[in-house]
């Protein structure tokens, strides 16, 4: 397997070098020394090809350049790195990353009005149409991650002194965007099961009144929070936001792309996802959703003048700062974009298959599931206190046995050292791999005598 994978990536890498001599080539054809550079190099790939199918052969290329290491994780191991699950790109969005990686690629056809969201070819403007339809919103945006569409919203909302709701699991980009706003994060807090609910927001807001005298300018509540993988009722929130007259944010970073979300139903005035979190996309991607009441606010567009040139910049999009996503960025969401569509619709089951995997750790005696449970998420907070972390309060390796153990089998994506409370995600693992996973656990905890309720 690891041979396999490491002769992949070389076929890859020498493909690459054929390549870069046809860039190097006129476009009436490559000369006499460039044709033997390609003959040596279809050749190279041939024999890697040969060492591929055989699984043979000793590594030729450790690194892509300098201490620059080969990223093979998601070819030779289970990852179940929280973070990454969602945000593993499509077999569509590789590919669409070779043929689209250089800076500007999207801009080839780009014509007046000049705006990326414009641009037809390829079809960006299409594709944000899509989008919103659906997120069933008005308008969106392609933006470079989650963060800055929580910036551009709070830089349009929030003045400075501004109280803003936050739940008190926030993401750290949700404080950040508040403070940059100048405005100030009031908490929400949690419930003993670690969710928000429309009471609790009700309460703060009326906190927030008779402290300040004024609404809250902004709520912004996440759908699925990155400590617990809890699913809140934001359609509850977003009722009391709007019974306050207060815009409400949802913070989709953990759902948009992996469940259905319904802007419009959940009554939300905007939407925000996170494109390399959970649509499949390169890293920073992201989305910004809204109805048509905050668009020409939010998506304003430019009105200064240069004070010599007179020079103005017609629909350039001032919190956009132009144009956002382009290149390669852009381009893997969109060659993703029917496939996060569809997997939506098995969501159910991806559900299914986290519980699966969360029963058989449960079923090792000491282990305990701090994320509410039955699962309703694939992100998935535990605590293994009284189970592998009795065995590394004596193991030479202490908490990195259980790390040790785990990558001895391909899995990856713990927090290495970690045996009291950690985190994963099984999101986009095939049954197979979910089985896979699951013994693996159950065998460690044979191996070091761990009880066991079959």
């Amino acid at each position: 397997m690891k041979e396999q994978v490491q002769k992949t990536f070389e076929a890859l890498f020498a493909l690459e070098d054929i390549r870069e001599v046809l860039r190097e080539a006129l476009p009436i054809g490559p000369d006499p020394g460039e044709e033997q550079a390609i003959r040596e190099g279809v050749a190279r790939v041939r024999a890697i090809l040969d060492d591929l199918e055989a699984g043979t052969g000793s590594p030729e290329v450790t690194k892509i350049v300098g201490s620059l290491d080969i990223r093979n994780r998601e070819e030779a191991c289970i990852n179940i790195q929280p973070i990454q699950a969602a945000g593993r790109l499509t077999l569509e969005a590789r590919k669409a990353l070779i043929a689209y990686g250089d800076g500007y690629s999207t801009c080839d056809a780009c014509r007046k009005p000049f705006r990326l969201d414009k641009i037809t070819k390829p079809p960006i403007a299409a594709f944000h149409e899509d989008l919103a339809r659906f997120l069933n919103m008005d308008t969106v945006r392609a933006v470079p991650g989650a963060r800055r569409g929580f910036q551009a919203v709070t830089s349009t909302l929030v003045k400075p002194g501004d109280p803003v709701i936050v739940s008190s699991l926030a993401h750290y980009t949700e404080f950040l965007a508040v403070e940059g706003a100048g405005g100030v994060v009031k908490e929400v807090p949690v419930s003993r099961q670690n969710l928000i609910t429309p009471d609790a927001v009700a309460e703060k807001i009326e906190d927030v009144r008779r402290e300040t005298g004024k609404n809250p300018a902004l709520a912004m509540i996440d759908h699925v929070d990155y400590q617990f993988g809890n699913v809140h009722d934001v359609a509850g929130i977003a009722k009391i936001a709007r019974q306050y007259d207060i815009p409400f944010l949802l913070n989709g970073a953990y759902t948009v792309g992996v469940m259905p979300v319904d802007g419009k139903a959940i009554g939300a005035d905007f939407v925000v996802g996170s494109g390399h979190k959970s649509m499949a996309s390169v890293a920073p991607s992201g989305v910004l959703a809204m109805t048509d009441e905050w668009a020409s606010k939010v998506l304003r567009t430019t009105a200064m003048v240069g004070d010599m040139t007179s020079r103005k910049f017609g629909i350039k999009e001032v919190e956009m700062l132009g144009c956002t996503l382009m290149g390669g960025t852009l381009l893997s969401m969109m060659a993703s974009f029917p496939t996060v569509k569809e997997r939506t619709l098995r969501w159910d089951e991806e559900v299914k298959k986290s519980n699966y995997c969360i029963d058989t750790l449960l079923s090792i005696s000491g282990s305990r599931v701090l994320s509410e449970y039955p699962r309703k998420h694939t992100l998935t907070k535990v605590d293994t206190t009284g189970s592998f972390d009795t065995v590394a309060r004596t193991h030479k390796r202490r908490g990195f046995y259980f790390s040790d153990e785990l990558s001895q089998r391909g899995i990856v994506g713990e927090f290495a050292g970690a045996t009291r409370t950690w985190k994963l995600n099984t999101y986009g693992l095939s049954r197979k791999q979910i089985r896979y996973l699951a013994d693996a656990f159950t065998e460690i905890a044979e191996k070091y005598d761990l009880p066991i309720t079959k």
